[in-house]
This record gives structure tokens, C-alpha cells and sequence, in this order.
């Protein structure tokens, strides 16, 4: 703490035995204000790295919060198109989900989102094949259609209006009506054929189509009926 050694001080005068004195507080408080300055930096630094190491939890936290939610989010989402793939193919995809296991995003690459798996994933099902073109014999199936329609609600109709001309009561009134219902219901009933034979067939049903089934039925329906009130004796 002094420059002079104990053999300086016996050999030195009072005055600098003295001056050297006065200066050793002087240093002292020197050293202890670099102390103080010292101390008080390591404590700026140490609060500063628990400041950030707290805002890195709370981000973390947050974090994980959010890849928690994303996971629940992308799990529903996967198992919406997995019914929704099931509702589109049928049974056959329920039966067979039984034993594969559950649907997930792949693990292995890290370089896309789920949400980029689940888009493809959704366009894959909601891809339907172009409608084949309605062939010669498939507009020939659905003329037939209509005209089976037409005679089944001519035939139809014409028995309900016996049954209704041999009875009494309500039946007697109502018979009328509803033969007529049944007659305009046949040709219906044949376009609801013509969509099925076209669903098997992977052909679309314009709306051409539907008006020759329809109008077949009608026209055909109308000619029997006519030709069944003017063979009536």
C-alpha cells in the first residue's frame, strides 16, 4: 500500500514518513470506489443476462404455446380430410384405415410446413376425373329410360283411376289426383335412374339429357293415356 519498505521508513525523515501516510487513505478510497464500480457493473451485467434469459422463457413459452395449438389444429385438420376421403371412397377406406396407422405429417423433412402437406393432401381429394363423354348407346339407355318411365306411369295411372271408378268414399275422389301424381312421378323416377346409370358410368348428366328423359317420359305418359281414354268402350 506504500511505495516505501520497512527499512524506507527507518531510514526516511518524519515528514515523508508522514506525507507517505496521508496518501494511504487517499488510495484506499480510491480502491474501494473501483470496488464499488466493479461490483456495480458485475451486477448491471448479471441483471441484464437474467432480464434476457427471462424474456427467452417467456418466448419459449409462447413458442411452445403456439406449436401446441398448431398441432391440435393440424391433427383436426388431418382427421376432417381423413373423413372426408372415407366419405368419398366408401367403406373400403373406413375398413382398411383400421389397419394403418394414424394419419400424420411426415417427420422426416423439416423443409415444408404441415399446413403445405394438408393442402396438397385436400387437393389430392377434392379431385374429381373429367366426365366422360355421353356415348351413342348410353343416350339410347336413357331414351329407353324415359320411355319406361312414361309406360310405367300410364299403366300406373290407369289403375289407380279403376280402383278409384270401383270403389266409394274418399278413395272415389281422391283416386283421380293422385293416378295423375303417380303418371308425372314415373318420368321423375327415370331421370333419378338416368343420374345413377351415369354416376356408374362416369358420364355427366347435362341438362339436355335430363330434359329428353323427362320430356320421353311425359310424352309417353301422355300418348298411353290418351290412347287408354279413347280404347275405353
Amino acid at each position: 500500500m506504500s511505495d516505501l519498505e520497512p527499512a524506507d521508513f527507518e531510514r526516511a525523515d518524519y515528514r515523508t514518513v508522514l506525507r507517505r501516510l496521508t496518501t494511504l487513505d487517499q488510495r484506499a478510497a480510491d480502491l474501494r470506489a473501483e470496488a464499488v464500480a466493479w461490483h456495480d457493473a458485475q451486477r448491471a451485467a448479471a441483471d441484464e443476462a437474467l432480464r434476457e434469459a427471462e424474456e427467452r422463457v417467456r418466448a419459449a413459452r409462447s413458442a411452445v404455446r403456439d406449436a401446441r395449438r398448431e398441432l391440435e389444429e393440424v391433427d383436426a385438420r388431418a382427421a376432417g380430410l381423413w373423413s372426408e376421403f372415407v366419405h368419398r371412397v366408401g367403406p373400403v377406406a373406413e375398413r382398411f384405415g383400421r389397419t394403418l396407422p394414424a394419419a400424420s405429417i411426415p417427420r422426416q423433412r423439416s423443409d415444408r410446413p404441415a399446413l403445405d402437406y394438408l393442402a396438397e393432401v385436400e387437393k389430392r381429394i377434392k379431385w374429381a376425373p373429367p366426365a366422360r363423354p355421353i356415348t351413342f348407346a348410353v343416350k339410347v339407355l336413357f331414351v329407353v329410360l324415359g320411355l319406361v318411365g312414361g309406360i310405367l306411369g300410364a299403366i300406373g295411372n290407369q289403375v289407380l283411376r279403376q280402383t278409384g271408378a270401383a270403389s266409394t268414399g274418399d278413395w272415389h275422389e281422391a283416386a283421380p289426383v293422385v293416378a295423375l301424381l303417380v303418371m308425372l312421378a314415373c318420368p321423375v323416377l327415370a331421370v333419378v335412374g338416368a343420374k345413377v346409370v351415369a354416376d356408374r358410368r362416369k358420364v355427366g348428366l347435362d341438362t339436355a339429357t335430363v330434359v329428353t328423359v323427362l320430356t320421353t317420359g311425359l310424352v309417353t305418359a301422355m300418348l298411353l293415356f290418351t290412347a287408354m281414354q279413347y280404347a275405353r268402350p
